[in-house]
């Protein structure tokens, strides 16, 4: 059997992650049928849009994608191609761990942690206006039950999926007691349906003192979107930063796998990027499709480069002008000799 996958290069160095993730997972002898579509910024002449309608029939014919970053304008231009892919395919949970790799420059060395961030609503849900041009706006938050009630389950079965013992929601209940109140009783409500799983709730603003403290004792984080999408940064930060944190998107059907960082356009074509991160994300696709032991290669091939220290990017090395430094292309062979050897 061959894996039908649309992969999305993306832009800015998206195009070489990709590009080292495809020769890493191909070198696990799993069979796959790459089906390429183009989105972001690079293509919004010839479409007119950066997220053409036939990209999103292609995951969706699919139910599987991997994508590399896309470049959101700030401030202006168009809406965020991550977000609208998620929002229109209804992929409601993002689930984004953080583990610690030894070789990775980090304060801790013992970080072992999922962030599952709802999609779809909170003040991601993207209903904002004017109220005085140029003088205010307003942004509303969306809390439904059904919503928090998928997240939340989502995390609790993957928590026992993945043996993990504990599963910690994390809110501002004390401060938006209708909103983040429901958010929470929601919460504490799909927890009684799983005994076997410690759950325990956690004011955001604490949360990130936790994290920073002893993030040892966390090991499954849900949150709203907003939250997630901070607490998920810091999270990586931990570990060593966002060039070693992969990520999912997930619905009822359909997953779309992207790392964490952005496209770092100033670094296109370079072949300079750490690739760890896109193939970390490949790991975690081939997890969702079932092939375990090869993902269990990727991922042990991966730490074994960066363990070794030889054949890693700049930002893996103890200093960042280290000479020795290999580029994004070098690093994924590196890993390739892993994983077939």
């Amino acid at each position: 059997m061959s894996y039908r996958i649309t992969l999305v290069p993306g832009d800015g160095t998206g195009p070489e992650l990709t590009d080292a993730m495809r020769r890493v997972l191909e070198a696990t002898g799993v069979p796959i049928t790459w089906e390429v579509q183009e989105a972001g910024a690079d293509v919004m002449e010839k479409y007119g849009t950066p997220l053409p309608d036939h990209v999103l029939e292609s995951i969706r014919r699919n139910k599987v994608a991997i994508k590399g970053p896309i470049t959101t304008p700030v401030g202006s231009g168009f809406r965020s191609v991550n977000v609208a892919i998620r929002k229109i395919l209804d992929l409601y949970a993002n689930v984004r761990p953080a583990r610690t790799i030894p070789g990775v420059r980090s304060r801790y060395d013992n970080v072992d942690l999922v962030v599952v961030r709802e999609n779809t609503e909170g003040l991601y849900a993207g209903i904002e206006h004017d109220v005085i041009p140029d003088e205010a706006a307003e942004s509303i938050k969306i809390i439904t039950r059904r919503g928090t009630e998928r997240i939340v389950r989502f995390a609790f079965e993957y928590a026992r999926k993945n043996s993990r013992r504990k599963v910690t929601t994390v809110h501002k209940a004390n401060i938006m007691k209708l909103t983040d109140g429901l958010f929470l009783r929601v919460a504490e409500q799909v927890a009684a349906g799983y005994p076997d799983i410690e759950f325990e709730d956690r004011i955001v603003d604490n949360m990130c003192m936790q994290l920073v403290q002893r993030p040892e004792e966390y090991e499954v984080l849900v949150m709203a979107n907003l939250y997630g999408d901070v607490l998920s940064d810091l999270a990586s930060g931990l570990v060593g930063g966002l060039g070693v944190s992969p990520g999912a998107n997930v619905g009822a059907e359909i997953a779309v796998f992207e790392p964490v960082h952005g496209s770092a356009p100033k670094y296109a074509g370079k072949n300079k990027v750490n690739p760890t991160a896109t193939i970390l994300s490949g790991a975690l696709m081939l997890r969702h499709l079932g092939e375990i032991e090869a993902a269990e290669r990727v991922e042990r091939a991966v730490a074994a480069v960066i363990g070794e220290g030889k054949h890693v990017t700049y930002d893996l090395k103890p200093r960042r002008d280290d000479p020795t430094a290999v580029g994004t292309r070098e690093m994924a062979e590196a890993i390739v000799s892993r994983v077939v050897g």
